[in-house]
């Protein structure tokens, strides 16, 4: 099994780490190609770009300016605790052992605007490039255009030497649109989650639904799970597979109100 998942405009470099292991990026090349791009602009161009504040964008002008392609233990930290948005909240990995790390070193992938795909203990320094923005490079008009198939072709390698037959998409619409579903060599699942409102009606509700797919890709890494069919006993937070609501590649887990309460 291979869990995808998207990465987080909010990081954290100052919690103590709670693992010693870590890895190196597998595109390094594609990265510094993208910095080399991002370093070009000004405070306005990428506020303009990224739709920031004045005070974000130089911040992170300054993160493109101080951006090393050697990463190390002083200047970087493993991309699952440097995450810390609602999905990396709803993983709670605060629970991980040594061995639920390496576990999830060979099963959890995060799309990366700037690093294409990264294994949770790969170092990152600190960025922001989400993968919609409309990034202009010798390859194309946005970050799509410039992955193009190499995102597809890195899990397709991953895949091949898991010899994974299943890919549980948790990722984001805009980071899963990097992949291109049609070439990747394994089946692949969209789990969907719903939440109870006041009327009885069940909807999306974007805050849960990132928790959501946090907590199932813990669960899936702690649970050792392998097959679509064991995915469907997730019951964290509340949710409940529901087989009526479900197909089979589309399993969606309901949270009713009082799950809540």
């Amino acid at each position: 099994m291979l869990i995808l998942l998207s990465p987080a405009k909010r990081l954290d470099f100052e919690t103590p780490l709670l693992t010693r292991k870590s890895s190196t990026p597998s595109m390094i090349d594609q990265s510094s190609e993208l910095i080399d791009v991002l370093v070009t602009k000004s405070p306005d161009d990428v506020a303009s770009l990224m739709s920031l504040s004045r005070d974000l964008a130089e911040l992170n002008v300054e993160r493109y300016q101080n951006w090393e392609p050697e990463f190390t233990k002083q200047n970087a930290r493993p991309a699952l605790l440097a995450f810390c948005g609602d999905v990396y909240v709803g993983m709670d990995v605060a629970r991980y052992g040594e061995r639920d790390f390496t576990h999830a070193q060979k099963t959890v992938r995060i799309l990366s605007g700037l690093h294409g795909v990264l294994r949770p203990l790969d170092l990152i320094q600190p960025y922001r490039l989400e993968m919609g923005t409309k990034l202009a490079t010798d390859r194309g008009r946005n970050l799509y255009d410039f992955w193009g198939p190499r995102v597809t072709d890195r899990l397709n390698d991953d895949i091949a030497e898991r010899g994974s037959k299943l890919v549980v998409n948790l990722a984001s619409n805009e980071y899963f649109g990097v992949v291109q579903p049609e070439r990747v060599n394994a089946r692949i699942i969209t789990p969907t989650f719903l939440d109870e409102n006041a009327k009885g009606e069940f909807r999306i509700v974007s805050f849960f639904a990132k928790k959501a797919r946090g907590a199932m890709a813990s669960w899936l890494v702690l649970n050792r799970v392998k097959s679509a069919k064991g995915l469907t006993e997730f019951d964290d937070l509340g949710y409940r597979y529901d087989p009526h609501r479900s197909t089979p590649q589309g399993p969606v887990f309901v949270r009713h109100a009082s799950a809540t309460s």
